[in-house]
């Protein structure tokens, strides 16, 4: 398992393992990065589907309930085929511009 941080934000990330092995790791050191806005990488998966992604929905719903943003990275499934209660972006450029908006919204109060 790889992570990057940058400020508070942390990508995560995962080469030559499948997905299930990458979902127990992530819950493994979850409380290492709890704090922080996370961004998984998923591109290193050869084929994702959206019930692939919603497999992360529990860990996603727990991050964003304490105020933080939970984004992950695939261009293999859209956001229109998942839950919103789960962000799904094609490009790690796009998940801090997400996390980004959301940091202001929770600065307004919104």
């Amino acid at each position: 398992m790889i992570f990057d941080k940058k400020g508070t934000t942390t990508i995560v990330s995962q080469e030559n393992t499948a997905l299930a092995r990458f979902l127990q790791n992530l819950e493994k050191e979850y409380p290492k990065i709890a704090n922080d806005n996370i961004i998984l990488n998923l591109f290193s998966f050869g084929k994702l589907s959206s019930g692939d992604v919603l497999e992360f929905l529990e860990l996603a719903d727990t991050h964003r309930n304490a105020n933080k943003s939970f984004v992950l990275v695939t261009e293999q499934v859209g956001y229109e085929d998942v839950p919103d209660s789960i962000i799904v972006v094609p490009t790690v450029q796009e998940a801090h511009d997400i996390i980004e908006m959301e940091e202001i919204e929770r600065d307004l109060g919104i």
